[in-house]
């Protein structure tokens, strides 16, 4: 798996998430004026723990 970070039509930073196969699987919500507050949301999902439960 990779974080791939682009730029988007109103030149905010984004982030999306790609399986080893190449597939997007998750994508930032959000646009982010700097790049390391791109960063820091990718930091985030990287941290989530593997206790943290699932609504639906």
């Amino acid at each position: 798996m990779y974080f791939q970070l682009y730029r988007d039509r109103r030149n905010d930073w984004r982030w999306s998430l790609h399986a080893g196969n190449q597939r997007k699987i998750a994508e930032s919500g959000e646009g982010y004026q700097n790049r390391a507050d791109c960063l820091a949301a990718i930091e985030l999902v990287k941290s989530t723990d593997r206790d943290t439960p699932v609504r639906g």
